[in-house]
């Protein structure tokens, strides 16, 4: 080969290959960022108690989610709307601290009702993305009327038991009209060895725009034995909680720990 040839050759090859080298690489797709998430905890779970929410938090944060506890003051004692009103100032905090548009609930018990309250009337609805509820008694608990009836029929004088009860007035107004509402998703979770939320099915919801779904833990794990505190701690229903997280079907791992 004539040498002016090849080094031709050598040259236009060098200048492609270095192109190559230099040519602005298309970056991957950054996965979509995950709402940062609240723990919502219930009744009889605040300050000094809501350390009973660590392990489920444990379990979230591994998954790769920004996961705070928020728990009542009071307790659970009080009014459920007052509570809301508290959960919608630390919610509006954590937005704002991450950056986040909207969060993620994860309401336990009375918590549910709680962050059911916080979107239906406080503005939740363009604030949240995803509610799932543990155990909550969305249409009240037959422990709380029994409660309200053999207690001098004021539940002790204690606001939050009496607005739990079948026929309250407070979950007359929660109830009425849809049960979901706007664009959130609801997952509510319950359990037939629940000895709070009587009957269990009291945690389901209804919605006629089809972004609600209920699943009892026995349903597709009929073995696993979980109760009413076990929902928040058990291996099946955080697997669910993740499920409803990612806004995929649930599917329970029935051997997770």
């Amino acid at each position: 080969m004539p040498r002016n040839r090849f080094i031709s050759m050598s040259l236009a090859a060098f200048a492609v290959a270095g192109g190559l080298a230099t040519s602005p690489v298309a970056p991957a797709s950054a996965a979509p960022a995950k709402d940062p998430v609240i723990i919502v905890g219930g009744m009889a779970t605040g300050p000094l108690t809501e350390a009973v929410y660590l392990p489920l938090q444990a379990r979230l944060r591994s998954a790769g989610y920004t996961v705070e506890i928020w728990s009542m003051p009071d307790y659970g004692l009080g009014d459920i709307h007052a509570n809301a009103e508290r959960l919608n100032t630390f919610a509006d905090a954590l937005r704002a601290r991450t950056g986040a548009g909207q969060v993620d609930l994860v309401g336990h018990s009375m918590g549910g009702l709680v962050s059911r309250d916080y979107v239906k009337t406080l503005g939740g609805a363009i604030e949240v993305d995803s509610l799932i509820t543990l155990g909550t008694p969305n249409y009240g608990t037959a422990v709380a009327s029994l409660a309200e009836f053999f207690l001098l029929g004021n539940c002790l004088t204690i606001t939050g038991c009496q607005q739990m009860t079948l026929d309250s007035s407070y979950l007359a107004s929660l109830n009425a009209g849809d049960d979901s509402i706007g664009a959130v998703r609801y997952t509510n979770l319950t359990t037939v060895n629940d000895a709070l939320v009587v009957p269990h099915t009291n945690g389901y919801l209804t919605a006629s725009d089809g972004n609600v779904v209920n699943v009892t833990i026995q349903k597709q794990c009929p073995l696993r034995t979980v109760g009413h505190l076990g929902l928040a701690l058990d291996g099946a229903a955080a697997d669910g909680i993740l499920d409803a997280l990612r806004g995929t079907t649930i599917k329970l791992n029935c051997w997770a720990i």
